[in-house]
């Protein structure tokens, strides 16, 4: 059992399996890309492999889906999940990571578009939630272009690293969804 592919022209998205760890690594071991994460620093491939088993145990759950975001030559450039899936009140929240080296590439909302389709379409889904470090422009602006609207404002939400980071919320209902083209 394992999540569908999920294919767009330039990015494919897919089931992480441990073979992956060096390339997820990659993506979470890089200072910009966790700058804003709810989450330190990996500092071994060791915690990439514990972090695509605990994807695989949420899988299974129903509670967690998270792809890696693939290139054109299959390797993972990052990843893209839906968490705290709740099928109850239709609703869930979308994170996303990109290798820093793919940056200003429009990747990132490529597969921000794939995974929302598949919320509302294929998950019927109602509301898709993010929660975003206020100084984190490029998250901000990617969501906000897609239809994300800012809801809230919560200081001082996360403990990370020895420092105290606060949070923009915001949300997508599925009747605003713009449908973006992916492929």
């Amino acid at each position: 059992m394992s999540l569908p592919t999920l294919s767009g022209p330039r990015v494919q998205l897919r089931w992480l399996e441990l073979d992956d760890a060096p390339d997820v690594y990659a993506v979470f071991s890089d200072a910009s890309v966790v700058r804003y994460w709810s989450s330190t620093l990996f500092e071994s491939e060791a915690k990439a492999v514990a972090l695509i088993e605990d994807i695989h145990r949420y899988f299974e759950a129903g509670t967690l889906y998270q792809w890696g975001i693939a290139d054109r030559e299959n390797r993972i450039i990052g990843t893209c999940t839906l968490a705290g899936i709740d099928r109850d009140n239709g609703r869930a929240e979308i994170g996303f990571a990109l290798t820093s080296k793919r940056w200003g590439e429009g990747l990132a909302s490529e597969a921000v578009a794939l995974v929302l389709r598949h919320a509302f379409e294929d998950l019927g889904l109602h509301r898709i939630e993010a929660d975003v470090d206020p100084l984190n422009d490029r998250s901000l602006r990617l969501l906000e272009r897609i239809g994300f609207r800012k809801e809230g404002y919560l200081r001082e939400r996360w403990r990370i690293g020895g420092g105290v980071q606060d949070s923009i919320l915001l949300g997508l209902l599925r009747r605003e969804w713009v449908h973006w083209p992916t492929g």
